[in-house]
């Protein structure tokens, strides 16, 4: 009997059509993965089942129809303008589900068999492409594929006039639930419940959102059966959404938090980066630290390397120079040591500090930007490193005002080198480290803190530019509301002369010509001597040292690279009236403080950066009182780009009158009683 059967299954599959054939390799004997299915599979078999137990079935098979109505099949139901070729196929649809399911229920309780003609009779009295065969390349029962597998006919629902009805509020949601899902009822049988597609707590809520609202975003969304209409809307997110903002937008579960919380990890430790000038405010910030781990307990922590770290960040008191008297501002800027050339690593143990520690095993960076520079070098230098900086979560600048005196060139090369991916692994395990890392997005959730003494323009560029932080910027200013102008205390007119510019970057050469062509013969009579001229920029005052050079001015200069014989030379030549003009740069007064005597004129080539600057230079000039000081004259250039600077030298108010007013030219008097 076997061997007949065997036999008749073998001239039955010569007799399917090609289309037949290739869907019953495709499923039926041959596995997607393998060339061969194993022969412990059971073969798919074509059933026709009697009349007699077509007539005991039906009742049944409308009882679990009733039951697993869901509703997809509701939503169906309220579709009346449905054309007549959809209700004929899915008349089809339902008959071949329940030949299926009879016959496997026969098969199962050991129904009667069905000869070969039979099985032959209802192929031909069906469609060739509708052959009724299982969708289980493993033998598996219905249910228990991967998901997105099903058995209804991709043509189904076509229908673009109702699209808008078809929302996944009231099919997907109610599969993900646990109750009957469509795909179980339109395949009418029950089957284990499937998998939803895997999409984010984000997608998710934009995936349960009508039709229409796709449609209004500019995107069609075609209607191919329930998965198809699923798979449209993954992609249409794929498509519109970036994909940083979806990482953002995720909501975490209880379980993601917790594992975010109990295994943080970066490319490597490295997490802090303090930015300071000079080695003295490297070590405050040490001792602030072993301050806090200590606390209020008398166990004192344990500090490894302490003594080399006092040798070579402290200061000897005897250095100091007695008797030197400088502002406030100067000695509580320029005490201890200096030197503003190093970095050290710390590592924070559970009771103890390591100091010097390797950068890439240290918790804390303490740093200044000369020192920076020279590890992480330049372009087509063989010796760099800059993978430390890819871990940084939170930066701190201090005094960012110190380093436009420094080198600012130095600052915006650190910032172009924060948080990029590393070209080294170092020993990292990859699988520890978060996706947003490895994404490049460490920019994003890094916390940058900037302190200054003043308002810049610079400043505010690297706090515009490069603070990218996803959840804002905050900004603290002190508005200047009576400007420096009022600490001074010489009588002294002082005019503000106003110079047009187009752009930011033709300021320079305005000013240089602006200088050249109004102000200075103003000042070439003999009658105009001990001119001092304030610079802030190097660059500029190259520039003009250059100039006067070329015209044979009588001349004399100062800047920070001049040697104390030149200074000495320089300040008596001008007292003397030997030299007419001298020209003064800011570095050097930030630096050295001198007062500069014999001062009659003096000329504000550009505002100060400091504020303060202002008032000291005009004070000055009664360093030698001779009873000169009717002929005494301050001239100040300034233009619309020096806003900043204007304001806190005369005052918000009048530096917004000046910026307004259809005059360049404004006239102040200090020192009057």
């Amino acid at each position: 009997m076997g061997k007949r059967r065997s036999r008749s299954q073998s001239q039955l599959l010569n007799t399917l059509t090609k289309k037949q054939k290739k869907h019953l390799r495709d499923f039926g004997e041959e596995h997607p993965f393998y060339d061969r299915v194993s022969r412990k599979e059971a073969k798919p078999q074509i059933c026709q089942l009697s009349e007699s137990s077509d007539s005991s079935d039906s009742e049944s098979e409308s009882e679990s129809e009733s039951e697993q109505v869901s509703g997809y099949h509701k939503l169906l139901a309220t579709l009346k303008n449905v054309s007549e070729e959809e209700e004929e196929d899915e008349e089809e649809e339902k008959e071949e589900d329940s030949i299926v399911d009879d016959a496997e229920m026969n098969d199962e309780g050991g129904g009667s068999d069905v000869s070969v003609e039979e099985e032959m009779a209802a192929e031909s009295a069906e469609s060739p492409d509708n052959v009724p065969l299982s969708a289980d390349p493993e033998g598996k029962e219905d249910g228990e594929g991967p998901p997105g597998t099903s058995q209804a006919s991709p043509e189904e629902f076509t229908d673009a006039k109702h699209e808008s009805l078809f929302s996944l509020e009231t099919n997907f949601l109610e599969g993900e639930s646990g109750d009957n899902s469509s795909l179980k009822a339109s395949q009418g049988r029950p089957s284990k419940a499937k998998k939803p597609y895997p999409v984010s707590p984000a997608s998710h809520r934009l995936l349960t959102t009508p039709v229409t609202k796709w449609q209004s975003c500019g995107q069609d969304v075609p209607m191919a059966g329930f998965d198809g209409f699923l798979l449209s809307q993954v992609q249409f997110l794929s498509q519109c959404l970036d994909p940083f903002l979806q990482h953002v937008n995720k909501e975490l579960k209880e379980k993601e938090i917790q594992a975010v919380a109990t295994n943080p990890k970066t490319t490597h430790e490295l997490k802090v980066l303090i930015v300071v000038p000079f080695r003295e405010a490297a070590l405050r910030v040490v001792q602030l630290f072993i301050s806090l781990l200590e606390g209020d307990s008398k166990k004192k922590i344990i500090v490894s390397n302490k003594k080399r770290f006092q040798g070579e960040y402290g200061s000897d008191p005897e250095e100091r120079p007695p008797n030197l008297k400088r502002p406030e501002d100067y000695e509580a800027v320029f005490v201890g040591n200096i030197d503003d050339h190093f970095r050290i690593g710390v590592a924070i143990l559970q009771r103890s500090i390591r100091l010097y520690a390797p950068f890439y095993s240290s918790d804390i960076l303490i740093a200044s930007p000369l020192g920076l520079r020279t590890i992480i070098g330049g372009e087509g230098e063989k010796k760099r490193d800059f993978d430390f900086l890819s871990s940084i979560e939170l930066l701190i600048i201090d005094q960012a005002d110190i380093y436009l005196m420094q080198n600012w060139e130095h600052v915006l090369h650190l910032m172009n080198h924060m948080n990029l991916l590393p070209l080294d692994s170092h020993g990292v395990d990859f699988s520890r480290v978060r996706m947003w890392s490895l994404n490049n997005w460490s920019k994003y959730y890094r916390q940058t803190l900037l302190f200054g003494a003043l308002q810049d323009a610079q400043i505010n560029s690297v706090f515009n530019k490069y603070c990218v932080n996803m959840q804002g910027q905050v900004a603290v200013r002190n508005v200047p509301m009576t400007g420096s102008i009022s600490h001074v205390l010489v009588q002294l007119p002082h005019v503000f002369q106003r110079m047009e510019a187009e752009n930011l970057a033709s300021v320079i050469d305005a000013r240089f010509n602006f200088f050249v062509n109004k102000i200075l013969p103003q000042y070439r009579d003999a009658v105009m001597s001990h001119t001092l001229i304030y610079i802030p920029s190097y660059f500029d005052f190259v520039r003009l040292r250059n100039y006067f050079k070329k015209e044979e001015l009588n001349f004399t200069h100062i800047c920070e690279y001049t040697q104390k014989s030149g200074i000495s030379r320089a300040r008596h030549f001008f007292l003397q009236g030997e030299k007419q003009f001298l020209l003064f740069t800011e570095r050097f007064h930030f630096y050295k403080r001198y007062t500069i005597k014999g001062i009659r004129n003096l000329i504000f080539y550009e505002l100060p950066t400091y504020p303060h600057f202002y008032s000291e230079i005009c004070n000055m000039l009664r360093a030698t009182n001779r009873g000169e000081e009717a002929t005494w004259t301050c001239t100040v250039l300034y233009s619309k780009y020096d806003a900043q600077r204007l304001a806190a030298v005369v005052g918000v108010e009048r530096a917004a009158q000046m910026l307004r007013s259809k005059k360049n030219v404004h006239l102040f008097i200090t020192g009057e009683k």
